[in-house]
């Protein structure tokens, strides 16, 4: 189920960001879809990111390590 979800989650990023190069090499303005498109990548990064770090300062404060691991 992961292995799908990473998979489209880098290709989406390929293409937005691969667009957007594109787009900006030839000083054109970008398509409504593909600005769309990173932000909601770029929000979903960041939320990620937050409760990823929140999860191992939890884990840190309760004394378990890293997912328990210790």
């Amino acid at each position: 189920m992961f292995e799908t979800i990473f998979f489209t989650y880098g290709l989406l990023t390929s293409v937005v960001l691969s667009g957007a190069a594109r787009n900006r090499k030839l000083q054109r303005a970008n398509p409504p879809m593909l600005e769309y498109c990173g932000h909601v990548l770029f929000g979903c990064s960041a939320a990620l990111s937050v409760m990823l770090f929140g999860l191992a300062g939890w884990h840190l404060l309760k004394g378990a390590g890293f997912l328990g691991l210790s």
